[in-house]
């Protein structure tokens, strides 16, 4: 039987915990999530532990964080003078919003307080710091 490897797209369903058990992502109830291998598309960690599987084969996997989303960065949280934030929104904690990067494009960012002066802003992505468990199955491999 084949094994998946770099350069082959591949289906995997999946379903990702974190430490605590809470799930943060599942394919169950939807399509196969399709990828290739070694493509860049999916976190480095996942890419590594679909590599060798065979269709069907299932195995548990827990990904640390250097290999997921990263370390949390410090310097991607900042804090905005509310003078600067535009007067028709109200930020409460843990609402995601979007705004500008350094070159333009749009960064996500969760808000983690609101003062009477300051709303403190984390642009790092929302599992950075985590270290994440997949149960993984592969159906298909082309």
């Amino acid at each position: 039987m084949s094994q998946a490897k770099k350069g082959d797209s591949v289906k995997i369903h999946y379903t990702g915990t974190l430490e605590d058990g809470t799930v943060f992502d599942s394919s169950a109830g939807r399509d196969p999530l399709v990828f290739t291998l070694g493509g860049g598309q999916v976190i480095v960690g996942f890419d590594e532990a679909v590599l060798g599987m065979a269709i069907g084969d299932k195995k548990k996997v827990t990904i640390p964080a250097h290999k997921a989303y990263g370390k949390k960065d410090d310097a991607l949280v900042i804090e905005v003078p509310l003078s600067q934030v535009p007067p028709d929104l109200n930020p409460e904690v843990d609402q995601k919003l979007q705004m500008g990067g350094a070159n333009g494009e749009l960064v996500v960012v969760t808000v983690l307080a609101v003062t009477d002066e300051v709303v403190i802003l984390d642009a790092n992505p929302p599992l950075a710091g985590k270290d994440l468990t997949f149960d993984l199955e592969l159906v298909a491999i082309s």
